[in-house]
């Protein structure tokens, strides 16, 4: 039996024996389920509540954490609801408790962020808007109702950005000034929020290029035509009253403008007639009713002379002091309808443009005349430009710069030219320029790329974008300024007149009473 003890099979059965006894206690331990707290056991063998087992430290070669503290999703490493992924060696799961305290905060940032990603980074495309509606006086206003055509009763409907005390009122979408319609210029980053000031409704305000319809005096009042009527707007207290009405004459005004310094307008009509109104007493001082054979539609004043292009290509100046209806000089020189008409500032040259293409300028007004039958030349322009391949317009003046003249061209043209050319790539309707700073205003209309209708605000001499105005539906025709050279007003076919700070004072300037003054928006 020794000699088995100490045979290579006895010692090989002696380790076996050593091995099994080593690690029985660890097969037969005690595990405990540390979310029910109940003691279970990995072998076969029952154990009974009458024999308690006994909790003792237990070590091993490997680190079982502690889930004391976690739920049981997180403990069994259940699935997600959204349905299985891939596993991540270093991902970190979260907790029940974790994710409530951090729910809350988190949908209000993703609101956050989705609220300024629709509105800066993505506004939706500008639908075209229908005709502006009043807020409705009755009991209901709850009810929406159907936009109407605007009446004239609306005329010069003063809005200003402030929000309207009934939400539920029915308005035009690019009536609201803080609509995304009225989209940021791409050209310069830093100038923000381009959006009028205010905004009134003009009723069969003419959708007709060769007309001037809107002028802004250095009173500070704006006269509008608006077919056969004339209104005056204040701009301190936002009052407006008729100046005239021509629908006893079956007339309709094509054209008005204001003496630089004083209170007369001027009226030219479609059958060739021209009044002069005093816009103190709101009564005429001179009527002309054989002005012009045709439609008179551009009107230009040089101290108590008013000058007049018509249709029927002749240029007539007219010194307003006297009584005599005849024009004491006619130009000729346009081969069709005479559309614009600047007079330079300090009485300076006279620049004319036409639907013929051309741009003529003269010195003066004094020297022969000619017949009332348009024979003679009278004098013969100092300059003459054909570059234009469209009709001519918008023609603006530099006050900055004496003789800079700033021309723009019609829908076949898109150029507007100074002593070197400009593509704007749209039809260029007016032109003014800045009084406080040397920039370059223009409005545009018909357009061969997707940007349209838009009003620019140029850099001279590097002809650069300082700003692209958005807001009108139609083309911009109608441009002026007000007499402090910060605000410009447009107006379009789409029968609205749009107020712009274009050109705002710099801080600590004196203030004017106005009712325009509470934003400073473009720049």
């Amino acid at each position: 039996m020794s000699g088995l003890k100490n045979s290579p099979f006895g010692k090989r059965l002696r380790a076996t024996h050593q091995d099994n006894e080593e690690d029985g206690p660890r097969r037969n331990r005690q595990r405990v389920n540390p979310i029910f707290y109940t003691a279970t056991s990995s072998t076969t063998k029952d154990v009974t509540p009458e024999s308690p087992v006994t909790m003792r430290d237990m070590y091993g070669d490997r680190f079982v954490p502690s889930r004391d503290a976690g739920d049981m999703r997180t403990s069994y490493h259940l699935m997600e609801e959204s349905g299985p992924s891939t596993p991540s060696k270093s991902r970190i799961i979260p907790t029940e408790s974790d994710a409530l305290k951090a729910n809350q905060p988190t949908e209000q940032a993703n609101a956050i962020f989705t609220s300024i990603l629709h509105t800066e980074v993505t506004p939706p495309s500008p639908r075209r808007p229908t005709s502006p509606q009043r807020p409705t006086t009755s009991s209901s206003a709850t009810t929406t109702l159907p936009p109407s055509t605007p009446t004239r009763k609306r005329i010069f409907h003063y809005t200003s950005p402030a929000t309207s005390a009934n939400p539920s009122t029915p308005t035009r979408r690019l009536d609201t000034p803080t609509d995304e319609a009225y989209s940021m210029s791409p050209d310069n980053s830093a100038v923000s929020a381009k959006r009028p000031i205010a905004f009134s409704t003009a009723p069969d305000l003419a959708d007709d290029f060769y007309l001037n319809l809107v002028d802004w005096s250095n009173t500070n009042v704006l006269g509008v035509g608006l077919g056969s009527c004339v209104y005056l707007w204040t701009a301190h207290n936002a009052a407006v009253s008729k100046l005239c009405d021509l629908a006893a004459s079956n007339d309709t005004v094509s054209s008005v403008s204001w003496v630089q310094k004083g209170t007369l307008l001027a009226i030219g009509t479609l059958s060739g007639r021209m009044h002069i109104y005093d816009a103190n007493t709101l009564q005429v001082q001179r009527s002309y009713n054989n002005a012009h054979t045709q439609r008179i539609g551009a009107l230009a004043w040089n101290s108590h002379i008013l000058s007049s292009g018509s249709r029927d290509r002749m240029v007539h100046h007219r010194d307003v002091r006297e009584a005599s209806h005849r024009p004491f000089k006619r130009c000729a020189g346009h081969r069709q309808e005479v559309c614009g008409l600047k007079w330079a500032r300090d009485g300076g040259p006279l620049a004319s443009g036409g639907n013929d293409n051309k741009v003529r300028k003269r010195t003066s007004v004094t020297g022969s005349s000619v017949d009332d039958a348009g024979n003679g030349s009278g004098d013969a322009p100092l300059w003459k430009f054909h570059e234009h391949t469209a009709a001519v317009k918008a023609l603006a003046w530099d006050p900055h710069v004496s003789g800079v003249l700033a021309t723009g061209g019609g829908t076949q043209d898109k150029h507007i030219r100074i002593l070197e050319y400009l593509d704007t790539g749209s039809q260029v309707c007016n032109l003014i320029w800045s009084l406080t700073s040397h920039e370059l205003v223009s409005t545009h209309g018909f357009s061969s790329t997707t940007a349209q209708n838009q009003i620019c605000i140029w850099k001279y001499p590097t002809l650069n974008m300082v700003a692209s105005l958005t807001g009108h539906t139609h083309r911009v025709l109608y441009l002026a300024m007000s007499p402090d050279g910060e605000t410009i007003v447009t107006g379009a076919g789409d029968e609205t007149l749009r107020f712009w700070n274009a050109f705002p004072k710099k801080e600590g300037g004196e203030k004017r009473e106005t009712r325009l003054d509470y934003g400073r928006l473009i720049r």
